[in-house]
């Protein structure tokens, strides 16, 4: 079996994941009520639905072959039955998500609402404050799903019982236990406020590096504008992304999983685990407590465990060992770690990435890394000159660009100037990950009109007629959220993106502004189907820079924009479709969720506004050096680059014919060629290990690299397939009730440390005293930055004579 396939060990059964303190009940019909003839018919539409689908056992595909092809109608019905109607016909969502649901919990319960306002405004601040640092951190949800249960516990436990009358309708500030459906609106409520949004980022740039302020009107419309477009066209896309059973979402996976361990303390059944007796909720408590402690080990006192790279310590004068071992600035080809947030501090965990998409993902990889390498030993001589992975821009004299040395007084481009000093260079593992991204962008347009065009077409005229699994038709018990409501929402805040960028002086055309908007939503749904397959979303950041470069070149606060509406309209509608599918898995009301998330989304761009003005106002220096609190922004200074360099210089002078890195245009090309050579491929051998190559995962493992390294980004693959397919396929049982739970558990201990790291050391200025385990880790070429191959003589210069 290879990637995917795998099949239940030998005495190992999965049971359904019960919830204490609930009344579960059955989707009506699911087991009665569907004639043998409707089964047939589910079945033979499952068949063309599954066809493709990379979660689906080969075992199970080729038994609805088989009864289809023998015309038994009684075993079509049973295998249907088995199939879609009492579980998930996925093992990972079997192992973390209820078949069961209780209609009769509360949900818009006093509690709820109040702890979901009371986080997502703290959250939403505290990730403002934390985006400013020089270790930029962000407080996830699961984070919040830790800290809202005990609050949860304690209110229905404190809180009077006492009912009384609000509009007609008896209430009471205390309804009962606190259930999983309150928690998952807490949880979607402070989700909002888990992502930044971009405005923030563009507003440093524009007021403290630009020194253009335009006032709180219009802070407000541009943060809420690109935060709610995203909300929107979530919504009016639920019919591809929420409903059908194939996007399984692996990163809503762990919410779920975490919910499931706070809410059922029961012990494990050892004849389902390998084994193992402890129950989950006890297993996570001890797992990510016990991570708590050790973290402070690799983030404060003891660096080297981040990097364990001996071989560099062992010769750190040594430029090829740098090269070739070194994790920070370099490749890094001994990937060793003991640092939970090296492995998952930019991909997010490994744990719930399928196999099948962590192998593509190395194929990926390894192109970059030889790549990279070849053109350092066996390239153009200017790549020489810098570190393989360095996330750096560079001048022809090998030193960092000055890019103040070709902006006038107005931050455009001067002419003159530039052609005096020098074209920008960027070093291998950037120019790949450019070229990669390109790639990814023709491939994944490929992948999904070759492999889910037919089925997006037939969902679209079905509407909400969709082909149900369980869960679909548990959620049938509900009055479905209209979708005139997200379109509602979207034009409002379409309006309030108009009012911003024509209002000021944004140099933002109204036509540009659409058609940012527009890129956002066409590629949206292709890039979250393969978001919800494989936990990989390729973003829109570069191609947005590249097409406002060429449209308004010379603008760069209208490129910030274009960027922002594009890039993060898309970006944040798959944080809402997340939460909407982890509302979807938890059986709470499509409608509650609907007022959870839209308030979320209004207020928490009012939380962030203020609490951004609130640190202009009051801290000295921000993103300036010598910031109080160490607020140096470092997002904000390589979003204020990137409109340099793409607002300014503008890709034709870097990418345009001639120039120095013409040639990433060719993966345009590679991404579109590979991916229909595979489905050619798949289709004459639809059951091999073919039907798991997955090109938009290959040519997106590079997505994060720079800042990310390669060495990074190693250990997270080699963590995965540790865990999802050797551990899944020896403990299938260990995998099934406690992989997930383990995942979220290092995630919340690891944060909480990180966040009392900066709260408590950060604003203090407190250093670790210097020791071995503190200096081995920078006392390195690779640490100090200069493993090159070359060094720049005297007066030499790199890169082309004469440039435009």
């Amino acid at each position: 079996m290879v990637f995917g396939l795998r099949k239940k060990a030998p005495g190992v059964t999965e049971e359904p994941v019960a919830i204490e303190g609930t009344n579960p009940v059955a989707a009506e019909g699911v087991s009665t009520g569907v004639s043998v003839n409707e089964a047939v018919d589910q079945l033979q539409k499952f068949q063309a639905t599954h066809k493709w689908d990379l979660f689906m056992d080969v075992e199970a595909l080729d038994a609805v072959d088989s009864a289809l092809e023998t015309g038994d109608l009684e075993k079509e019905a049973a295998l249907e039955q088995s199939i879609l109607e009492e579980n998930s016909p996925y093992a990972e969502v079997r192992a973390s998500v209820p078949n069961t649901d209780d209609p009769e919990l509360p949900v818009d319960t006093f509690r709820a609402w109040f702890l979901g306002t009371v986080l997502c405004t703290i959250i939403g601040s505290c990730n403002v404050i934390l985006n400013l640092r020089p270790e930029s951190l962000t407080i996830y949800s699961t984070v919040v799903q830790l800290i809202a249960y005990p609050m949860g516990v304690g209110m229905a436990k404190f809180l009077p019982t006492r009912q009384f009358s609000l509009f007609g309708k008896s209430c009471s500030l205390n309804p009962g236990p606190f259930n999983m459906k309150e928690h998952t609106i807490i949880v979607a409520m402070s989700a909002a406020g888990s992502t930044i949004s971009y405005a923030i980022d563009i507003l440093l740039a524009q007021e403290v590096f630009y020194g253009q302020k335009f006032g709180w009107g219009y802070q407000l419309l541009l943060t809420m504008s690109t935060q709610a477009l995203g909300f929107g066209v979530a919504g009016v896309t639920r019919r591809f992304l929420i409903w059908p059973a194939a996007m399984v979402w692996p990163t809503v996976l762990v919410s779920s999983s975490v919910m499931i361990a706070l809410h059922n303390h029961s012990k494990s059944d050892p004849a389902t685990t390998n084994g193992w007796r402890i129950g989950r909720y006890k297993f996570f408590l001890l797992v990510s407590g016990g991570y708590f402690v050790y973290a402070w080990f690799p983030s404060y006192i003891a660096p080297f465990l981040s990097f364990f790279c001996f071989i560099v310590w062992a010769a750190p004068n040594n430029v090829v060992v740098n090269q070739l071992f070194g994790g920070q600035t370099n490749i890094g080809l001994m990937p060793i770690t003991f640092d939970w947030s090296i492995i998952a501090g930019f991909t997010g965990s490994p744990l719930y990435v399928p196999a099948f998409a962590l192998f593509n993902n190395i194929f990926g990889l390894l192109i970059v890394m030889i790549a990279a390498i070849g053109m350092v030993y066996a390239g153009p001589d200017l790549f020489k000159y810098f570190p393989i992975s360095a996330n750096s821009t560079f001048d022809r004299h090998a030193k960092p660009f000055n890019t103040s040395r070709i902006v006038d007084a107005d931050f455009t481009i001067d002419e003159e100037a530039y052609r005096a000093y020098s074209p920008l260079i960027i070093g291998p593992t950037f120019a790949m990950a450019y070229a990669m991204s390109f790639a990814s962008l023709s491939s994944i347009v490929v992948h999904v009109a070759l492999y889910n065009g037919k089925e997006l077409w037939q969902r679209f005229k079905l509407a909400k007629d969709q082909d149900a699994d369980v869960h679909l038709k548990l959620m049938r018990k509900y009055r479905e959220a209209p979708e005139w409501w997200f379109m509602a929402t979207f034009l409002v805040s379409f309006a309030f993106a108009m009012a911003a960028s024509q209002a000021w002086d944004t140099h933002l055309t109204w036509w540009a502004l659409i058609f940012s908007i527009f890129i956002g939503a066409i590629f949206f749904v292709p890039i979250a189907i393969i978001y919800a397959i494989t936990a990989n979303a390729p973003g829109l950041n570069v191609i947005t820079e590249f097409i406002i470069g060429y449209l308004q070149p010379g603008r760069p606060l209208a490129m910030m924009m274009f960027k922002s509406y594009g890039y993060m309209m898309q970006y944040n509608a798959l944080t809402y479709s997340s939460d909407m599918k982890l509302g979807h898995y938890l059986k709470v009301p499509p409608r509650s969720m609907f007022r959870a998330q839209c308030f979320a989304v209004f207020w928490l761009s009012i939380v962030q506004i203020a609490t951004y003005n609130f640190l202009l106002g009051n801290i000295r220096g921000v993103c300036t050096p010598d910031a109080a609190a160490s607020l140096v922004c470092p997002n904000a200074k390589t979003f204020f680059n990137a409109s340099v360099i793409w607002g300014v210089v503008g890709p034709a002078r870097m990418f345009g014919p001639g120039a120095i890195y013409s040639w990433v245009h060719y993966f345009w090309l590679i991404g579109a060629g590979s991916t229909f050579i595979t489905w050619l491929i798949a289709r004459k051998y639809p059951r091999t290990w073919v039907r798991y190559i997955y090109t938009p995962a290959i040519w997106s493992a590079s997505g994060l690299i720079p800042p990310a390294t390669c060495y990074k980004m190693l250990c997270y693959l080699l963590v995965g397939v540790i865990f999802n397919y050797w551990i899944r396929r020896r403990y299938p049982g260990w995998w099934s009730t406690y992989n997930y739970t383990l995942s979220a558990a290092l995630d919340i201990g690891n944060a909480i440390c990180a966040i009392l790291i900066v709260l408590l050391l950060g604003f203090t200025d407190s250093v670790m005293p210097e020791w071995w385990g503190v200096t081995v880790v920078t006392n390195n070429l690779d640490g100090l930055g200069k493993a090159i191959t070359r060094k720049l003589a005297v007066n030499q210069t790199i890169g082309p004579e004469h440039w435009s």
